[in-house]
Parts: structure tokens; C-alpha cells; sequence
């Protein structure tokens, strides 16, 4: 298969690279790096990127930026920024992306575990999982063409805990290489509208 993994320099993107590129031809999206530049937050840069690529039988996302900050801290700015990047960025690569997806191709999103066990400051990102949950549910009846739609969703990653740890006291991490596990779950089997969750 030819997958983009859009976040694909990432700490989540680089183990899923490891884990699929033995077997398939692997093309990874970053905002300032990897074989092909894109910022989610714009339509006119991901249109571009798919444009850049051409067709492809699956796509990944292992990206997304929220704002961690204590609720009385937040104002409606704060959590726009998950909710343009995160979330209706992700989105919008199913959106572009479903005239470049081959059939019976996929999209695998990505969450995290905030929306269901909720930390200090997390307010945003538990948000914006749980609108991603509600989405790949919901857009997974609709999709043509037996095209596929999965979310992962893990706990902290373990390489990432140097700069989370602090917001993650008492949870324990899952390994990059753990994740990535779910990622080719979603691309190399049959389920769709599922959320895969790693380490919880």
C-alpha cells in the first residue's frame, strides 16, 4: 500500500513509520519536516499536499496541537487552537483527502485518553477526543466507496513523558511502539468506526 502519515516526524508518527514501512511505501507529512510539508490548520495546505502526493490507499494522522491550561486561565482563543489544529484539521484530511483515497482505502485519526480519564488542564483536549470519537462514529456509516474510518487513542506516550510528565502524575505510558500497533490495526485490517485504545 502507499500510506501518508501526516505527522510522520513525530514521536507517535516515527514508530508508526517504523512499524509499516517493512511492507508498504511510507510518504510522512510534517509541518516543517519529512517528504512533504503541510500545516492542518489550513485548507489551501492540505490541498496542496494531496495534490503533491496524488492517489494513495491510506492515510494517517499521528498529529494535532491543543493548549494545556488551567480552566479559570482559558478563554474561548485558547481552545480554538485545539479545535482548528486537532480537530477540524484532522477532519478536514478526511474531507480533502476522500477524493485522493483509493477504494476500499482508510483514514486513521488520532485522540487520546483525556476525554475519558481527564487530568488538571486538559479541559481542551478532552474536547477535542471526545468531538474526534463523535466524528469517526458518526462519518463512518457515510464514507463511499468501502472506504474505512478508525481513531487511536493512547494514554501518554513514554518517549513524550519528559515534557508531560507533570500533567500526567499517576498514569502510566505506553511506548511509541506499542501505539503504533493500533495504527496498522486500522490500516491492515477491516475494522471501521472504531477507537482503538492503547494503555487504558
Amino acid at each position: 500500500m502507499k500510506i501518508l502519515i501526516v505527522g510522520g516526524t513525530g514521536t507517535i508518527g516515527q514508530a508508526v513509520v517504523e512499524e509499516l514501512a517493512s511492507r508498504h511505501e511510507v510518504i510522512t507529512a510534517g509541518f516543517k519536516s519529512g517528504d512533504v510539508q503541510v500545516d492542518i490548520s489550513s485548507t489551501d495546505s492540505i490541498k496542496k499536499m494531496y495534490k503533491h502526493i496524488g492517489k494513495c490507499d491510506a492515510v494517517i494522522s499521528a498529529t494535532g496541537h491543543v493548549h494545556f491550561g488551567a480552566f479559570p486561565d482559558m478563554d474561548l482563543e485558547k481552545y480554538k487552537i485545539g479545535i482548528n489544529n486537532k480537530l477540524l484539521g484532522q477532519v478536514d484530511l478526511v474531507l480533502e483527502g476522500i477524493n485522493y483515497l483509493n477504494d476500499k482505502g482508510s483514514f486513521t485519526l488520532t485522540s487520546g485518553i483525556l476525554n475519558v480519564d481527564p487530568i488538571p488542564a486538559g479541559s481542551s483536549a478532552a474536547m477535542v477526543n471526545g468531538a474526534l470519537e463523535g466524528f469517526v462514529t458518526g462519518v463512518a456509516i457515510e464514507l463511499p466507496r468501502s472506504v474505512r474510518i478508525n481513531l487511536v487513542s493512547p494514554t501518554v506516550i513514554t518517549e513524550a513523558m519528559e515534557d508531560y510528565a507533570p500533567f500526567f502524575r499517576g498514569y502510566e505510558s505506553v511506548a511509541a511502539a506499542r501505539a503504533a500497533l493500533a495504527y496498522s490495526k486500522s490500516v491492515e485490517g477491516l475494522q471501521t468506526g472504531q477507537t482503538f485504545r492503547v494503555g487504558y
